[in-house]
């Protein structure tokens, strides 16, 4: 945050999308300042509105506390590249390489940059929760995801974490989650344990876009306060208090 700043002034990227319509809504909201909006169209409530990064002056870019992207793997490095200012910047952007990461942890020794998959706070108990599966590593297991229609990553970013995590908890391979593509569900994830005699099922359930969005505000006003570095939902709440 700039020295004596009252507000954040707010960076959005990719502010025309669904994604950038609940992040526009929460940033008025928490009554930080909408400073600069980038999108196919324009905004009336943030102080700047354009359609391309390159039609920006570079005073106006520095004045840009943190950036909020939610587009894609293409649209973070081209925000990566035209904002070489060491701001900060919280991504919601999914469908990355190894690659592609090994590059952003790479340019986070330049700013601090905060990627997650999943913003929701309750997927992020939900990730914890599934830690307890450690105790019963003899199970079987197995992930399923739902998501709307225009979701293009299949698995979800947020199904490959869960993975992870189960893989991390059980020290087992766990398959591929199983993905499906449904009318307009913002995202359901389903974990599934079982043994011959019992099943265990948790489930979380995203009811709309604004518990992303409200995770991406809440994790750029803690960014704001780090050094440059690579950052997650589990960096933000193990420095809680």
């Amino acid at each position: 945050m700039k020295t004596g700043a009252k507000f954040l002034k707010i960076g959005l990227f990719g502010g025309s999308g669904k994604m950038g319509q609940a992040v526009e809504a929460v940033v008025l909201e928490s009554k930080q300042d909408p400073y600069l909006f980038v999108g196919k169209t324009s905004s009336t409530h943030f102080s700047f509105s354009v359609t391309d990064l390159s039609n920006i002056e570079d005073e106006l870019l520095k004045d840009v506390d943190v950036w909020i992207d939610f587009t894609s793997a293409e649209g973070l490095f081209r925000l990566l590249q035209q904002t070489p200012f060491a701001t900060p910047i919280v991504s919601g952007s999914t469908g990355l390489s190894e690659k592609q990461f090994a590059q952003l942890k790479k340019e986070s020794t330049k700013r601090p940059i905060f990627w997650a998959s999943n913003m929701s706070l309750g997927l992020f108990a939900f990730r914890q929760a599934l830690k307890s599966f450690s105790n019963i590593t003899n199970f079987d297991f197995a992930i399923d995801e739902i998501h709307h229609t225009q979701k293009k990553d299949s698995p979800s970013g947020t199904a490959l974490t869960l993975q992870k995590d189960l893989e991390s908890a059980t020290g087992k391979k766990i398959e591929t989650p199983t993905a499906h593509r449904l009318g307009g569900i913002f995202g359901i994830h389903t974990v599934h344990a079982a043994s011959q005699n019992e099943l265990i099922t948790f489930q979380h359930q995203a009811l709309n876009r604004k518990v992303f969005a409200e995770g991406a505000v809440k994790a750029a006003l803690w960014l704001v306060e780090q050094k440059s570095g690579f950052y997650s939902m589990d960096d933000m709440f193990s420095t809680r208090g």
